[in-house]
């Protein structure tokens, strides 16, 4: 155990630290500075040109989200149009089929909110054409979406009084530019040195051991894998997804992977720090979300190591934990970790099945998903966590009786409606949808055959996490759910939609209206958001907020579970 133990701290300790130069590296970005990517210049000029961008506008919170969503908005035509007609493009050596309508719309519209849910197995519901421009080309824009977001919301809580928040178009662009593509192309010269395949042949005609003929899909994976991991999208080349012994080949790529998910939403809340140049706030965050997520991987991780009970019960041996559903190139504990870590980021890639692990196991992945701020996905993750910001620092100003006040401006009755509706918002798609699609089945028995794969509780718990990673635009799946069906794209591409954009569109508004207000110079009253009280002040009103809104449906799903399987 203890071997295991260094084997998981090692890295995640290693990409905190390479995090901190790369937070570095981002806040001279998005503030225009010099850096080690300024070579980019021409060609960011020359795609400023070509789009018709004036690179020196100065957008309003207004402005900059109507881009955002104009942006998004082509591209989903762009997708769904690409989907529907793959079958007759090039670059489809296997003769794959164009996608439904309705499965069209929920592909395009997750990969386009960066979670990435997918509803088909890669290898044959897209097309090497679809996989290069309709899903790698989403994970280029989806990330960097979310990063151009959070530039922005830097931008205004820097700004002392001012109605503008930067430029969306150059938040993109250079986030693309000098960040996801070169970190991505180191990630895929990696992975292909560690035997991802890259290449545009069809499948390939082996003779296994036994004797019998085999297909094996091969395509640019390492290209697509790179970009998946970076920017947590999670979209797997293969159904299996980074359980694939191509697309995940060996305990060193499982591990490089891990670090990939975490590297640039930890670099994100150093990036604060330097943006604002308040890195004790960017500390105190930094420090919250760290010990949550070491809390979800201690848990999971010594509770797959356990094993099932049910199975010791049997007699048989389960000296290397809870093995159903996982890869034994990586055994139980890197798989639970990876588990952690990729709810905790909104990444939503899986090296193992999250339908196949223990209750307890369950229910971190599920409560990660549903606070939706530890890390969090890329820009995105700080975003959430700003919500709660807000909330916290009003709650403690009424507890002091002073005005709340954060980074010198005042937060009112409108930045507070807005906060609120945003915290809110999150449980209110998941049990709201869980709610109906439960009184469906309740009323329509045959339904449960045709879309669950288990009765009773784990069979609830798979409609919750379906829902659940939808809100969070993780993607992650209990791969228990028959989901490829009318109901399940439309419902899921709903909450995919909303979540995501009402989301950023209300944590812009936040920051635009803040960033128009006098600055308040602080004096010796002002609430001090660098403390390790009010990090702790911030972390129960995340619990009380967020995660208790959700403890009655636990209860009937992962906790009853558990409570029966002892």
């Amino acid at each position: 155990m203890n071997r295991e133990l260094m084997i998981g701290l090692i890295p995640l300790f290693a990409v905190i630290i390479a995090s901190y130069p790369l937070g570095r590296h981002l806040a001279k970005v998005y503030k225009g500075e010099k850096n080690w990517m300024s070579f980019m210049s021409p060609i960011e000029r020359f795609i400023y040109k070509l789009a018709g961008i004036d690179p020196k506008e100065e957008m309003t919170w207004k402005h900059f989200l109507r881009s955002l969503l104009i942006c998004n908005l082509f591209w989903f035509f762009w997708g769904i149009l690409l989907l529907l007609i793959q079958g007759i493009l090039p670059l489809n050596p296997d003769g794959n089929s164009g996608q439904s309508l309705h499965l069209a719309l929920n592909t395009c519209v997750s990969f386009l909110v960066n979670a990435n849910l997918q509803h088909y197995s890669g290898e044959s519901g897209v097309t090497y054409f679809s996989q290069l421009f309709v899903i790698m080309l989403f994970q280029f824009l989806a990330a960097p979406t979310g990063m151009a977001a959070m530039a922005g919301i830097m931008k205004a809580m820097l700004t002392k009084c001012g109605k503008t928040i930067g430029n969306f178009w150059v938040y993109l662009v250079s986030s693309i530019t000098r960040v996801l593509l070169p970190l991505a192309l180191i990630m895929a010269c990696f992975l292909i040195l560690d035997g991802v395949p890259m290449t545009f042949e069809g499948k390939k005609e082996v003779t296994t051991l036994e004797g019998n003929k085999q297909f094996i899909s091969q395509g640019p994976v390492a290209a697509i894998v790179a970009i998946k991991q970076l920017g947590t999208n999670g979209g797997g080349f293969y159904g299996a997804n980074a359980a694939h012994p191509l697309e995940n080949p060996t305990f060193l790529s499982n591990t490089v992977s891990c670090m990939s998910m975490l590297l640039l939403p930890m670099s994100f809340v150093f990036a604060l720090g330097f943006y604002l140049k308040k890195k004790k706030f960017a500390f105190s965050v930094f420090t919250v979300m760290l010990v949550a997520l070491i809390i979800g991987i201690a848990v999971t991780v010594s509770t797959e190591r356990l094993g099932n009970p049910n199975i010791s019960s049997m007699g048989i041996d389960q000296s290397g934990g809870a093995m159903e559903g996982k890869e034994s190139r990586f055994g139980a504990s890197a798989t639970a970790q990876w588990s952690a870590i990729t709810t905790a980021t909104s990444n939503g890639s899986v090296n193992g099945m999250h339908d196949s692990m223990m209750p307890l196991s369950g229910l971190v992945t599920l409560l990660n998903m549903q606070v939706n701020s530890w890390f969090g996905g890329v820009g995105v993750g700080f975003m959430n966590y700003y919500v709660f910001i807000i909330i916290a620092v009003f709650i403690s100003g009424l507890m002091v009786g002073r005005t709340p006040e954060f980074l010198g401006k005042k937060i009112e009755a409108k930045e507070m409606k807005i906060a609120i509706m945003l915290a809110l918002l999150h449980p209110f798609l998941i049990l709201t949808s869980v709610a109906v699609t439960s009184w469906m089945i309740v009323r329509n028995p045959e339904l449960s055959a045709q879309w669950l794969a288990n009765p009773s509780f784990h069979g609830f718990t798979e409609i919750l996490y379906e829902y659940t990673s939808s809100a969070a635009n993780n993607g992650s799946g209990f791969e228990g759910l028959k989901d490829s069906s009318i109901y399940w794209n439309i419902s899921c591409a709903i909450v995919l939609a909303a979540s995501r954009f009402l989301s950023i569109g209300g944590q812009i508004a936040i920051a635009g209206l803040l960033a128009g207000k006098q600055f308040i110079p602080e004096s010796v009253g002002t609430l001090k958001t660098d403390t390790s009280t009010f990090a702790l002040m911030t972390f129960v009103v995340i619990l009380i907020i967020a995660a208790l809104s959700f403890f009655p449906v636990l209860t009937l799903g992962p906790l009853a579970e558990y409570v029966t399987i002892k």
